[in-house]
């Protein structure tokens, strides 16, 4: 074994300002990005009998990861590398959990219209569970994709679903493949596809609103939060509310109960189907999916920017809340005191919810999360529940997603090098994954509000 000298004082005194200026610079960038797409609002245009509505996330998306790949010509203090960059990916998933607390209140505070959709919100499930694999799997046997299809269309393929088809096939497999080439196609393209996709269908007013909202809740915040965007942009304002609402619920019962589903139900009947479906449908094309090489694999395993801790997560969670602060201002004209205080509200429950994720550390913090914010935000349940939820109603649903989005644009920009080279076949078949997850739960509500 190799051992490794202990830099020393001089050393460590350089290499902190860097790091430190190194964080300092990726919340500035995130904080100029959110203020320059929030300064351009919202865009619609016509495409046939639909409009499409694109919203600050998807400018701050696009911005973030031009930025990121633009590092090597910019000035140094503006340079966002590898490193921020997968720093940036760290700090994502722990500032998702603002924007999971505020979806929890939103839950919470909004329990009788999410009681009114009863048995569609449960159904529904089903659509998102099962949607990929109906439209996915078909289509990528037909382009000729052999196993990298299962990982591909038996889910969304994000974090959990990986974590999955790691431990059944290992990330060097076909299907290890398939699933990084969902995972990375959702995190690049996944939020605007779904917008366009979810504002389209919107349009045409064909379905229930409520159905629409619960489709939108396809297990990932920014996918979810950039559909029910769009969708709300196409409703009255008045039933922005309770769309969030169904959302949010069918959102957080997709990422806790979907991996679940996906574990023991979608990915066996996924694999199933392949063996029976394959050598039907893969006769049709000529293509033969190859080896994509070993770096795709490792693409999913970025290093990390130094050991993430405590300090780490409340970085994240202040970039987050700048961002919100920055949106609900600007765009929203909420008073800036008003905002301060649902945010503090906010961090509060967070840092909550870290400290009894540490004290029951064998139970999911994501349950923890839910099941907290839920309480605390049920009106009445708690002397302060009413003054709790009246705080972070100020928060502005769509200026978390905007920092979010940004977040996740830095963090992909270091993958784009290995997403250009996956097969154009592997991205089609995941962006209709996505629609069949969306279009199938819609499907199923849209049965039970009929």
């Amino acid at each position: 074994m190799t051992s490794t000298s202990s830099p020393s004082l001089g050393q460590a005194a350089e290499a902190a300002p860097s790091a430190i200026g190194g964080k300092l610079s990726l919340f500035v960038a995130v904080s100029i990005i959110v203020a320059v797409a929030e300064t351009v609002g919202v865009v619609q245009f016509q495409i046939g009998p639909g409009k499409v509505l694109l919203q600050p996330m998807v400018w701050a998306l696009l911005i973030a990861a031009a930025w990121g790949l633009s590092a090597r010509y910019l000035p140094a203090v503006a340079q966002i590398g590898p490193g921020l960059q997968t720093y940036a990916g760290q700090l994502l998933n722990a500032g998702l959990l603002l924007f999971v607390i505020k979806m929890a209140f939103t839950v919470g505070g909004a329990l009788p219209e999410v009681q009114k959709a009863g048995w569609a919100l449960i159904f529904q499930e089903l659509g998102h569970t099962f949607g990929t694999l109906v439209l996915g799997l078909p289509i990528a046997l037909l382009l000729g994709v052999k196993r990298e299809a299962v990982g591909a269309t038996f889910s969304i393929g994000r974090e959990g679903n990986m974590v999955i088809i790691g431990e059944k096939c290992g990330m060097n497999s076909a299907e290890g493949r398939g699933v990084l080439a969902e995972y990375i196609t959702g995190t690049v393209l996944g939020a605007l596809f779904i917008a366009l996709l979810a504002g389209f269908v919107a349009s045409l007013h064909i379905f229930d609103p409520r159905s629409l909202a619960m489709g939108a809740g396809v297990g990932s915040g920014s996918m979810m939060a950039a559909a029910i965007g769009t969708i709300n942009g196409h409703n009255p304002p008045e039933m922005a509310k309770e769309l969030i609402a169904i959302a949010s619920a069918a959102n957080l019962m997709t990422a806790v109960l979907g991996f679940y589903f996906a574990l023991f139900f979608s990915l066996p009947v996924c694999s199933w189907l392949y063996d029976r479906l394959e050598p039907r449908l893969g006769r049709f094309s000529n293509f033969k999916s190859g080896d994509l090489g070993p770096s795709i694999a490792v693409a999913g395993e970025t290093p990390k920017h130094g050991a993430f801790g405590f300090s780490d997560s409340l970085l994240a969670w202040i970039t987050i809340a700048s961002g919100v602060l920055i949106g609900n201002s600007l765009t929203y004209k909420v008073p800036l005191l008003q905002t301060c205080m649902g945010l503090l509200v906010v961090l509060a429950v967070v840092l909550l919810v870290d400290v009894l994720a540490r004290v029951l550390s064998k139970v999911p913090h994501i349950l923890i999360l839910v099941a907290v914010t839920t309480v605390l935000g049920i009106p009445g349940l708690l002397p302060f529940s009413d003054a709790m939820i009246a705080a972070v109603d100020k928060l502005n649903f769509l200026a978390f997603t905007t920092p979010v989005l940004t977040l996740a644009g830095f963090s992909v920009a270091k993958d784009l090098p290995i997403f250009r080279k996956l097969s154009w076949r592997i991205v089609v078949v995941s962006l209709t994954a996505a629609a069949g997850t969306f279009l199938g739960a819609t499907l199923i509500a849209e049965y039970f509000h009929r």
